[in-house]
């Protein structure tokens, strides 16, 4: 058993209860500007999907106006954890036993489109994101899910092409400085990057393009008229032919549909002080980015700066205390890395990302009215090229087109928005992962 550490012991003298990430890049505070009277589209969101979307449409000629109820990108976009995926949180193998092997396979090689789109973007707009082809270390918990582990990645390989290799519990070492896993998977290609900086490149590249970002201006409904829609704020009304809903996590009772098909729920995160670069090459010796083959995970890194490490878990509600959600996780940190007993915390935070019933992210019209959310827990790939598809759509492309596209929406009886049900769907998951252990 670890100890209860008193505060003095986890938190360092300058603690903050933000996000690490806006040390270096600090939310944008824009002045308030007059609302046009009229655009070609309104985005409600400015985060990931929101800002490729306005970017692709502001490049092709659209006059774009971005709504955002709080600073620009003060939600999830720049509050994650950094890491570039291609995972869905249905497997593969789970998909080809349901669907069949053509449907897996669309919905997998959607999913590595997204991966690739993030590298793509990066480069072609130059953003010094600090973003790299790091790899992942995926930690198996039991010899049980090892076994399941090894079967799905090698079915992605043979059938995606997608390498990988399993390491023994004797093996890991060289990747990952505990003997907390019982071996796991290395995915080579995997990435990771800094958020922060990644959204403010985004930005700066929108507002070049000529996008009206309109930041602390709350939507307060969205009316359809025979010319397209007017959208309400509180700071006044535009017209707009098209609308994009984008606001994930943060959608609120003024677009009431959407809301009952969405199940927000919040991440944790913490960074450590900084360390000596010794200790953490011990504990990370490739820089991998690490996560638990589970269902309620945690996950570790290096920052970009290499010079603190970067952990998170506990998914669930909100929690009224966030140093005492702080102090939870550095215990779980300590449980899995004995080595960083008396390793103080210098930052913690939380965000709000959004989930669906079916756990697929979803993209499509309803009443006129284009959306692109719900990533469950793939918003950094989905997030990015969901924006880029939902532009496509709205300009209607031939290369709009997605393996999600004819997904319905589902809801529950009664389900109005408010995720009263996320704690027991957690322990749920704790259940699931104690059985498969």
């Amino acid at each position: 058993m670890v100890p209860v550490a008193n505060d003095a012991e986890i938190f360092a003298a300058d603690f903050k209860e933000q996000p690490f990430w806006w040390d270096a890049a600090p939310r944008p505070v824009l002045p308030q500007s007059p609302l046009p009277a009229k655009v070609d589209v309104a985005v409600v969101g400015s985060g990931h999907t929101g800002l490729v979307a306005a970017l692709t449409l502001a490049r092709a000629g659209r006059r774009v106006a971005v709504f955002d109820a709080g600073d620009a990108g003060q939600g999830a976009s720049s509050r994650n954890a950094g890491y570039v995926g291609r995972s869905l949180k249905h497997g593969f193998g789970e998909l080809m036993e349901r669907h069949g092997l053509d449907r897996a396979v669309a919905v997998y090689r959607d999913m590595r489109t997204a991966f690739d789109w993030v590298f793509t973007l990066v480069e072609q707009e130059q953003i010094a994101c600090k973003l790299v082809h790091c790899g992942r270390f995926v930690g198996a918990l039991s010899p049980r899910q090892h076994e399941s582990m090894a079967r799905e990645y090698a079915l992605r390989e043979r059938h995606l092409g997608e390498s990988f290799e399993m390491l023994s519990r004797a093996g890991q070492g060289r990747e990952f400085g505990s003997d907390y896993y019982c071996g796991g998977a290395i995915i080579p290609d995997h990435g990771s990057f800094h958020p922060g900086l990644y959204h403010l490149g985004l930005f700066e590249r929108a507002l070049s393009a000529g996008v009206e970002i309109h930041a602390r201006t709350p939507v307060t409904g969205i009316r359809r008229e025979s010319d397209g829609f007017t959208v309400h704020s509180n700071r006044g009304a535009v017209a707009a032919r098209d609308v994009l809903v984008a606001a994930n996590g943060y959608i609120d009772k003024t677009m009431p549909w959407l809301r009952r098909r969405l199940v927000p729920f919040h991440g944790y995160m913490v960074a450590t002080e900084p360390l000596a670069r010794e200790q953490i090459d011990r504990i990370l010796p490739r820089s991998r980015t690490v996560i638990e083959f589970h269902h309620n995970i945690f996950f570790l890194r290096r920052a970009p700066d290499g010079e603190r490490l970067l952990f998170g878990g506990y998914t669930g509600g909100p929690v009224p205390n966030l140093r005492a959600m702080a102090t939870r996780l550095h215990a779980a940190l300590l449980r899995i890395i004995p080595d960083l007993a008396g390793v103080r915390l210098s930052h913690a935070w939380t965000g709000k990302c959004a989930g669906t019933f079916d756990l697929y992210p979803h993209i499509g019209v309803h009443e006129g009215i284009h959306f692109a959310l719900g990533y469950c827990f793939a918003g950094v790939p989905m997030g990015s090229w969901m924006g880029l598809k939902a532009a496509l759509k709205i300009m209607a492309s031939k290369d709009a087109g997605t393996s999600f596209d004819a997904l319905p929406f589902r809801t529950l009886p009664l389900y109005t928005g408010n995720p009263w049900f996320v704690p027991l769907v957690m322990r749920y998951f704790d259940w699931q992962d104690r059985r498969d252990l």
